[in-house]
């Protein structure tokens, strides 16, 4: 095999495939990635086995076709430490190495032979849908902060996307909880679609995020029995599904929260995140203490002092309620509108937390005691 391509290029490509090799693969097939030339274009391929990715670089130019597989790590080091936009000159030597030079640099890089690649070859055509991409990474934005961390509850461990309708609109839904805090976000569909609920996992989560973040398109999502597939424009990504029940959301939504904080998000965001310095671990709650109109933040740490800050609100009642400060710094953070709207019950009560800007997502965060 022999081929040439832009440094540019191919640095985007190796970078995307370092977020889904495992930096501590037992096989060392899996720390490869697989580089296939073929029909004028490269297909570079990386998996951990559960979760694969696939791209083509069009933008290349084809000397001689072949596929071999070399280490991902190696090879995305030397090629982004090259300068910006050179060409780089690829080619296989007769000892079964893979040949790289930019200017006046070469290298030489071990390969494992491509047949030894893991690579399953899935019908994916059923339950196919589009969404637009910007769409589709609003969800993931909006939930992937609630996913949560804990190993034992695995079926909380990712992002649950199943079908709703409300007023006979079709929606497509995302919740993530780490049963101290929720989120959920909707888009409206244009139909009804042939869609299984799933839970996203979390790698394949930020995988994602990273891939749509430079990528305004379309995006074809298609599920079957315990995969997912999306397909965009010079992508592929394949992911196991999470196997297990996600938990009935919707009765932990507060029905009854009457008491209404409303708060100048910027303020609110930085105020916020100021008292909390004084945290060094912020496991102390940032305390609210509500008048009309007024509302105190604190926090106090026996280690390392207190802070503590006023900033007018529109609020009629008197509550004292204690949150972490991360949970609403991390929501707050992802508003779109110029304020924030927290609806309070009583002191243990979780809040309910809504965006003016986005009616489509919500957000409940659970109290501090004490």
């Amino acid at each position: 095999m022999k081929f040439n391509v832009n440094q540019q290029d191919l640095q985007q490509a190796l970078n995307y495939c370092q977020g889904v090799i495992e930096k501590r693969s037992t096989l060392p097939i899996l720390s490869n990635i697989l580089l296939d030339l073929k029909n004028s274009k490269l297909t570079i391929t990386a998996t951990d086995l559960d979760l694969i990715f696939i791209h083509q670089m069009n933008n290349v130019e084809v000397l001689e076709e072949g596929k071999t597989t070399t280490q991902s790590s190696t090879m995305y080091d030397i090629v982004r430490k090259f300068p910006s936009g050179k060409k780089i000159n690829f080619a296989m030597t007769d000892n079964g190495k893979l040949h790289l030079e930019s200017e006046k640099s070469f290298f030489n890089l071990n390969c494992i032979n491509a047949s030894e690649f893991p690579i399953t070859d899935e019908n994916f055509q059923q339950n196919e849908f589009s969404i637009k991409s910007k769409q589709l990474l609003k969800l993931l934005n909006k939930c992937k902060f609630s996913v949560s961390n804990d190993e034992t509850r695995h079926y909380l461990s990712g992002i649950y996307f199943h079908q709703t309708e409300v007023d006979e609109k079709v929606y497509l839904t995302a919740v993530a909880t780490d049963s101290h805090r929720m989120s959920i976000s909707k888009i409206r569909l244009e139909e009804k679609i042939d869609f299984d609920p799933i839970i996203l996992p979390k790698k394949t989560i930020f995988q994602l995020c990273s891939l749509l973040d430079n990528y305004d398109g379309i995006v074809k999502v298609s599920n079957v029995k315990s995969k997912i597939k999306f397909e965009l424009k010079d992508s592929i990504l394949i992911s196991k599904l999470i196997d297990g029940k996600f938990p009935n959301y919707i009765q932990v939504i507060p029905k009854n929260n009457q008491k209404k904080l409303n708060i100048d998000l910027k303020l609110f965001l930085n105020s916020v995140d100021r008292v909390a310095s004084v945290s060094l671990d912020k496991k102390d709650g940032v305390k609210f203490n509500l008048t009309k109109d007024t509302l105190n933040l604190s926090v106090n740490n026996t280690n390392s002092g207190d802070g503590k800050e006023t900033l007018a609100v529109k609020f009629d009642h008197d509550l004292e309620i204690s949150f972490n400060s991360k949970y609403l710094i991390d929501v707050a953070s992802q508003l779109d509108g110029d304020n924030i709207e927290l609806f309070l019950n009583e002191t243990g009560s979780p809040a309910l937390i809504k965006d003016p800007g986005d009616f489509d997502s919500i957000f409940v965060v659970m109290p501090m005691k004490g």
